[in-house]
C-alpha cells in the first residue's frame, strides 16, 4: 500500500474513465525523495504519475519569473521504471484535477524542460485543458536506426508511407515518427519489447509514434512506450506536441492548423488529442479533456 502519498487517478484526452489515458497525480509531493516517486509511480502502474511540489525558488506562485503567468508548481513525472523530462497526458490530468479544487485557469507546470503554461476552460461543465509545448524541433532519423525499429516492429519498409517520412521529433521529449502506410498495419501492434526498448534508450526516445493519416488533418496514432515499462501508451501529449511540430516541419499541413489525433482505439481505451499550430509561434498546443477516476474498493 502507499502510505506517503494521496494518489489520485485521472484519465486524460476523454471524459470517459475508461478511456483516454490514466495518470496518478500527487497534487502535494513536498514529502517524498526521488526513489519514493518512483515506488509510488511503480505501485500506481500507469505509464506515468505527476508529482507536484512548489514552485523553483525565485519564482513567484503565480509564476512570477517564468515569463507566464498562472498559479505555478514544480512538476515531475515518473513512469513504473523510471523519470521521464516530461508527460502531456499527466499534465492534462493535473490540470484538471487542480481545476476542479480551485476553478478553471491559468497554471504553470515548471518542468525539466522547462515552464510549461497550461489553462483550463470549462464548456458546458466539461474541464479542458490545453498545454503549450516547449519550442520543439525536429531532426533526421538514421537509416540504420529506421531498419532496427522496423525490425524491432516487425514491420517491413513497404509497410511505411512514403509520404510521412521518419523523422525524430521534440517537443519536450524525443519521438522517433513512423507513420504505417495503412490503418490495419497500425492496427496490428506486436513487437520485440526488448530489442525496440534497447534502440529507445540509445537515441534517448519516450516512446515511437506511429501514425497512420486518415485525412488532411485527421490521424490515428500509436505509442510503443517500453522504455517505460509500459506495452503501449494510450494517449500521449507529449508525442501529440511532438508529432505536430512533425507536421508543420515537413509541410504536411499549413502553418496554421487544427489536427484531430485518435490514440488508444485498438487498446479499448479511445482518446481525442487536439493539436493546434499558430503562424509565427513554433510551440505546439495539445488539448484534451479529462476525468476522475473513480476509486476501487
Amino acid at each position: 500500500m502507499i502510505a506517503t502519498a494521496d494518489v489520485l487517478r485521472y484519465t486524460a484526452f476523454s471524459t470517459d474513465p475508461e478511456g483516454g489515458n490514466p495518470a496518478g497525480v500527487v497534487l502535494d509531493a513536498s514529502g517524498l525523495d526521488d526513489a519514493a516517486m518512483l515506488a509510488v509511480a511503480a505501485e500506481v502502474g500507469y505509464s506515468e504519475s505527476a508529482f507536484l511540489t512548489a514552485p523553483p525558488e525565485g519564482f513567484g506562485a503565480s509564476g512570477q519569473g517564468l515569463g507566464v503567468s498562472g498559479q505555478a508548481f514544480t512538476v515531475r513525472y515518473f513512469s513504473p521504471k523510471a523519470e521521464v523530462p516530461f508527460c502531456g497526458h499527466a499534465t492534462v490530468a493535473t490540470a484538471v484535477a487542480l481545476a476542479e479544487r480551485t476553478g478553471p485557469g491559468d497554471f504553470v507546470f515548471v518542468t525539466r524542460v522547462g515552464p510549461v503554461p497550461v489553462t483550463v476552460s470549462s464548456v458546458d461543465g466539461v474541464l479542458r485543458a490545453t498545454l503549450t509545448s516547449v519550442e520543439p524541433h525536429v531532426e533526421e532519423a538514421a537509416a540504420d536506426d529506421v531498419r532496427e525499429a522496423l525490425a524491432a516492429l516487425d514491420w517491413a519498409a513497404e509497410d511505411l508511407d512514403p509520404a510521412l517520412p521518419p523523422r525524430i521529433a521534440f517537443a519536450g521529449a524525443r519521438h522517433l515518427v513512423l507513420a504505417a502506410a495503412t490503418r490495419a498495419r497500425l492496427a496490428d501492434l506486436q513487437y520485440d519489447f526488448a530489442r525496440l526498448e534497447a534502440l529507445m534508450h540509445r537515441l534517448d526516445l519516450t516512446t515511437v509514434q506511429l501514425a497512420w493519416r486518415e485525412s488532411a488533418s485527421v490521424f490515428h496514432v500509436r505509442d510503443p512506450f517500453p522504455v517505460g515499462g509500459v506495452v503501449e501508451d494510450p494517449a500521449t501529449g507529449a508525442a501529440a506536441a511532438a508529432f505536430g511540430a512533425y507536421a508543420r516541419e515537413l509541410g504536411l499541413v499549413p502553418g496554421e492548423s487544427e489536427l484531430t489525433l485518435h490514440q488508444g482505439v485498438d487498446m479499448g481505451r479511445p482518446g481525442v488529442l487536439t493539436v493546434t499550430l499558430s503562424e509565427g509561434d513554433p510551440r505546439v498546443r495539445v488539448s484534451g479533456s479529462g476525468a476522475r477516476i473513480p476509486d476501487v474498493g
